[in-house]
């Protein structure tokens, strides 16, 4: 049983801050990759800033210079500071991890239930 709890999500107003947390709990063996997603009315889901199981980061154009991704692996734990909202990042912001679980072979890929992320004036 793995979960991935998230918090920090809000009302905010453009310009503002907010920081997510995302902490991934159960039977872990490894985290092979963990990141955030988001998905706004109306459009698909998109890549906004995640880890590769090498360490690497990969983000967003649209919010290259603005969101940064953090960790805590002693925590199982990730982090996205996003700052200079703008009103296009209003969106549900799901935390995602690949993980390989303690007596299973392959990894999954698992999901957080979202958090409300509204940028408005």
């Amino acid at each position: 049983q793995v979960q991935l709890v998230e918090s920090g999500g809000g009302l905010v107003q453009p310009g503002g801050s907010l920081r997510l947390s995302c902490a991934a709990s159960g039977s872990i063996f490894r985290i092979n990759g963990m990141g955030w997603y988001r998905q706004a009315p109306g459009k698909q889901r998109e890549l906004v800033a995640g880890f590769t199981s090498g360490g690497s980061t990969n983000y967003a154009d649209s919010v290259k210079g603005r969101f940064t991704i953090s960790r805590d692996s002693a925590k199982n734990t990730v982090y996205l500071q996003m700052n200079s909202l703008k009103l296009e990042d209003t969106a549900v912001y799901y935390c995602n991890a690949q993980i390989k679980r303690k007596s299973f072979l392959r990894e999954n890929d698992y999901w957080g239930q979202g958090t409300q992320v509204t940028v408005s004036s």
